[in-house]
């Protein structure tokens, strides 16, 4: 009898400790470990990040670190760590934080547009993706790679087609690169080669076009009628004259891309620059900002007609009047260099 008591009671002991342990072992993996309010939180974590490194992302989020760290221990998570973007919802316990943050890498949608030199667009990356501007702007200007696809220092901006795509925030400067280039061939398909042959122009070329036409108007439903002037202008051997190429030129030789020139004077028609249309008749030597994929468009299907010349309309801020005519334009100009000089634009 005495004996079955003891055997009782330790078949009660090991009862209890069972449920002890299951007990703990649920509120470790089970019960909601989460301290914010929002219905969602993301954490990043960085490539060869250690777990302490994941550890101090995720404290400010977690009611019991603690209890995380035995079980990220337990499902070996410490040792495996994975880098990029993860959810963690509002709610969820231990072990659903575990799985989510192993397992489910959170795409992000990277846009760049309006970029008016590798470094710049190296830094407006940079901010989207964990790759720094320096490691992006290392990559994109590398000799090697730019002379192994056609590019140039200056022309290599125009590989970058301005749009919104999906990467992972872990993407390293080289896959970025990479992906880029293959975006860029995908772009210029069959249907648009062909266009640019037509129009007797390389992809690079009609991307220099582009960016002219990009900075000259910012209405899209005019891109196709100013492409169109600038066509008529280059099939004739005629100056493009285009201002923003002047602009581009006086920021070029300078070095100073932070300066404001709203207004394009008689001397600087002289400066001595191939980017200076006024000067040197074609097309400059490579893009002058980064174009739109409206204006590369515009080029592809610029609009047949008989203008040669523009000029901002006065009545009709952000479009343009056109002429067919050198004295039609010389009107149409009067008008705006006296509003112009009404502003008080002296540069």
């Amino acid at each position: 009898m005495y004996i079955k008591k003891i055997l009782l009671a330790i078949v009660l002991i090991g009862l209890v400790v069972a449920a002890i342990f299951a007990y703990t072992i649920y509120q470790t993996m089970f019960v909601p470990n989460t301290a914010f309010n929002n219905d969602v939180a993301y954490v990043y974590i960085p490539t060869n990040a250690t777990y302490q490194e994941v550890r101090e992302e995720l404290a400010p989020l977690l009611k019991d670190l603690k209890k995380f760290d035995a079980l990220a221990e337990r499902k070996k998570y410490t040792t495996n760590i994975k880098a990029g973007k993860f959810a963690i919802k509002k709610g969820m316990n231990n072990n659903d934080i575990v799985n989510s943050i192993r397992s489910t890498n959170i795409p992000i949608k990277l846009s760049f547009n309006n970029q008016e030199s590798l470094e710049r667009l190296a830094g407006r990356v940079s901010m989207q993706i964990e790759a720094d501007s320096l490691e992006l702007y290392a990559v994109m200007s590398s000799p090697e790679f730019l002379k192994a696809n056609d590019f140039t220092p200056n022309s290599a901006l125009g590989m970058y087609i301005p749009n919104t795509y999906e990467f992972f925030w872990n993407t390293s400067a080289e896959q970025f690169r990479e992906r880029m280039l293959k975006e860029y061939d995908r772009f210029w398909n069959d249907d648009r080669l062909a266009k640019a042959k037509a129009i007797d122009l390389t992809p690079q070329k009609v991307i220099t076009m582009a960016s002219i036409v990009q900075k000259e108007t910012a209405k899209v439903d005019e891109r196709k009628r100013v492409a169109g002037v600038y066509m008529n202008r280059l099939k004739i051997g005629m100056p493009l004259q285009a201002d923003p190429t002047v602009i581009y030129a006086i920021k070029h030789s300078s070095g100073n891309f932070d300066q404001v020139i709203k207004r394009v004077l008689y001397k600087d028609l002289e400066l001595d620059s191939p980017y200076n249309t006024y000067k040197y008749v074609g097309l400059p030597p490579a893009l002058i900002a980064m174009p739109d994929i409206s204006s590369i468009d515009a080029v592809l299907n610029y609009e047949h007609h008989d203008y040669f010349y523009f000029v901002a309309d006065v009545k009709n801020f952000g479009y343009h009047k056109f002429a067919k005519t050198l004295s039609q334009h010389n009107v149409n100009r009067q008008e705006y260099v006296k509003w112009i000089n009404q502003q008080g634009v002296k540069r």
